[in-house]
């Protein structure tokens, strides 16, 4: 898949734009609701003037009978009006509340925090004060930017999911034609040593030769098998993971220095798991592979088949150098590699025919100085 720098731009510009577009509702919503705060501070400020001006005008300076028409006007917003000698009178609020002073003094608390109380005065002497709180439709828009704030986050979230998921798809599309291609050009070469092989057959040759070229021919058909699988759903079988496991092992066992001690333990004599040959022995060669190259080619490999329940666990164990546990998960990413040579594909190519083609796990059980346990769990046919 080529890859294109001006989808890529677009969208970097639609991600920015629909960041701008959201941020500017934000700022838009904070500022209405500022706005709309300041209105009911003004009406409140209005109230409390016109009494102050009826109070001149009238010999009655009790406001008992003055509120109750002035509040009918206001039907939002939650008032409490506490006069001189102390008497209240609410409006929009429950009328059992004037008899329960506890929660009169909560709700008076609470007013105070959202708003400043407004003192009615007349000639200098303060008659009453009114307290009031955020009506409903102000509430509700105080918690609007936290749910748009909710919604920026989920967008982005979305977005980065997006472009992660369509990145690793790209990356699986690469790979896969990487590997395709790659059986494609061994395949011709070995069709002609297949020939060649057949020749030399044919001459008076020792066999012992012709059998270890067709040892190698098996082993580049093999090779061949496993990148032909890599982008295609691989075929499973019900196989022996002892048997099968046991193979790959000693494979590189009879091809590796003396200076690597190998061991092998299996609890079980046989297991039947699903599987397939070619991808399963190339996982446990490249952990194998990886265990050496940790150990500098001296020390010594362990591989340990245990059941645990309704899985098996293929431990895979060296002596090197072991890994830092802030590495535990990005080994397995591509391009990550302590090598100076290869891509930094091997882990990443392992984690997804154990996890994608497999349906197992894979993880670094433990690593220190002394080594490190590498575990695949497998589901157990049942």
């Amino acid at each position: 898949m080529a890859f294109n720098p001006k989808n890529k731009f677009s969208n970097f510009f639609l991600l920015i734009a629909s960041f701008v577009i959201v941020s500017l509702i934000l700022w838009n919503t904070n500022s209405f609701f500022k706005k709309f705060k300041e209105e009911e501070r003004y009406k409140m400020e209005i109230w409390a003037t016109a009494q102050s001006e009826l109070l001149q005008s009238s010999e009655d300076r009790d406001l008992g009978n003055l509120h109750v028409k002035i509040f009918q006007n206001n039907t939002s917003t939650p008032m409490i009006l506490v006069n001189r000698d102390g008497s209240v009178k609410t409006n929009n609020m429950p009328v059992e509340m004037e008899s329960d002073s506890l929660e009169l003094q909560q709700k008076i608390a609470k007013f105070k925090s959202e708003n400043n109380p407004i003192a009615i005065t007349y000639d200098g002497e303060t008659l009453a004060t009114l307290y009031y709180g955020n009506s409903e439709v102000l509430n509700k828009l105080k918690y609007y930017p936290i749910a748009l704030l909710l919604i920026i986050l989920l967008f982005g979230a979305v977005i980065f999911f997006f472009f992660k998921t369509n990145k690793a798809s790209e990356q699986n599309k690469l790979w896969a034609g990487m590997a395709k291609e790659t059986a494609h050009q061994i395949s011709t070469p070995l069709t002609s040593l297949l020939g060649w092989n057949e020749l030399l057959k044919n001459e008076d040759l020792n066999n012992a030769i012709t059998e270890e070229i067709e040892k190698d021919i098996d082993r580049l058909q093999t090779i061949t098998e496993r990148f032909s699988n890599i982008g295609s759903l691989p075929k499973l079988e019900l196989l022996d993971i002892v048997e099968e496991t046991k193979k790959a092992f000693e494979y590189l066992q009879m091809r590796s220095s003396r200076l690597i001690r190998y061991s092998f333990n299996s609890r079980v004599e046989s297991l039947p798991i699903m599987l397939n040959s070619a991808l399963y022995n190339w996982t446990i060669e490249n952990l194998v592979k990886n265990g050496i190259d940790a150990m500098k080619g001296k020390g010594s490999i362990s591989l340990e088949i245990i059941p645990d329940g309704k899985y098996v666990n293929i431990l895979i164990s060296d002596t090197g150098q072991g890994i830092p546990k802030s590495s535990f998960q990005t080994i397995f990413e591509p391009g990550v590699t302590s090598k100076k040579r290869g891509w930094g594909l091997g882990l990443s190519l392992v984690k997804r025919i154990v996890e994608e083609y497999h349906k197992g796990k894979i993880k670094v059980l433990t690593s220190s100085k002394q080594g490190t346990v590498m575990q695949i769990s497998l589901l157990i046919n049942s």
